[in-house]
């Protein structure tokens, strides 16, 4: 891990479900010197709680991290049964690597428990990072609303401008639990969504992953990490894993220079339709006949992350990992 005696920039919270994808943004939270990582919190997403919290510990345990708190929360979505997406990240959640398991412990406390105690606890506003649905913080506005003033920002990977990733027009995190990333996206706070417009985009080549030096556990993680590949269910495409993935919204605070972002009123459709699970954007230039007819109330305005420098991200996040 990269140390430094000089205070950090962004004070954080991460919430993950820790697949491949956030296993890359974990680490490179841990490895940079403006972060300070006051708690992470696991949620069932991308694979099952045990697991998610097994993988997050195994982490910091590989990046010789300082005694993070870790807490296990929500084991399904608030309505419906968890959904995983295992087939495209293993059954173990990380491809297979070789990850150090069983050193760390988690915190005796709900997931809930933990991000109340730590943002009433912070002498300053925290950032709250949220790489998987978000049932956690929903949960936690609902029952500790007095915590609201003490989050700065919440910073989303979720959603989508455009097409979606778990159904036709719905992005993974938030189509797993649509009432939470309604709770969440209108609860007033400050809220980056960093979706999939980006998040599918910036991927690395063979030259990125050919230069993670081998006789570096955390890089050797990181290139079993980029190299997975799995069969689409029912098909014969293989699909990479060459995106960082989450990674790209932790950049996205440290660096948003590298980002394009344009604030836009955005709706979840919670209906039980095709679409559930969809962000709506609405990115007209002037009201028009929903608004005149009062057909569609008021939806929060978030700061939607639309384009990248993505060499410039490359380079950000791999500048970390020194070689």
């Amino acid at each position: 891990m990269t140390t430094t005696s000089a205070p950090a920039q962004h004070s954080v919270i991460l919430d993950v479900d820790t697949g491949i994808d956030d296993a890359m943004a974990v680490l490179y939270a841990l490895h940079h010197p403006d972060i300070d990582v006051r708690a992470i919190t696991c949620v069932a997403g991308n694979v099952d709680l045990p697991q998610v919290l097994d993988n997050t510990l195994a982490l910091l345990e590989l990046a010789g991290a300082p005694q993070i708190p870790v807490a296990g929360g929500a084991e399904q979505p608030l309505i419906g049964e968890a959904r995983s997406a295992a087939w495209i990240h293993g059954s173990d959640g990380v491809g297979g690597i070789a990850l150090p398991r069983g050193v760390r412990s988690p915190e005796p406390v709900r997931a809930v428990e933990l991000l109340r105690r730590t943002l009433m606890e912070s002498e300053k506003p925290l950032t709250i990072i949220t790489l998987a649905p978000l049932t956690n913080i929903a949960l936690l506005l609902r029952a500790h609303p007095e915590v609201t003033p003490r989050i700065a920002r919440i910073v989303t990977m979720g959603g989508s401008a455009s097409v979606g990733n778990a159904s036709a027009t719905a992005e993974f995190n938030v189509w797993h639990d649509p009432e939470a990333a309604h709770i969440v996206f209108t609860s007033g706070i400050p809220l980056t969504m960093y979706g999939l417009d980006v998040f599918d985009r910036i991927r690395a080549d063979d030259a990125h992953v050919a230069a993670l030096r081998q006789d570096d556990p955390v890089q050797r993680a990181l290139a079993g990490l980029l190299s997975f590949t799995v069969t689409v269910p029912g098909g014969d495409t293989i699909v990479d894993n060459r995106r960082i993935g989450d990674a790209g919204a932790v950049i996205a605070l440290t660096n948003p220079e590298l980002f394009t972002f344009e604030s836009y009123p955005v709706h979840v459709e919670l209906a039980p339709s095709a679409s559930r699970g969809a962000t709506i954007v609405d990115r007209r230039p002037h009201a028009a006949e929903d608004a005149v007819h009062g057909a569609q109330g008021a939806w929060p305005v978030l700061d939607i992350a639309l384009q990248a420098d993505i060499d410039a991200v490359l380079s950000t996040f791999f500048a970390v990992f020194p070689r």
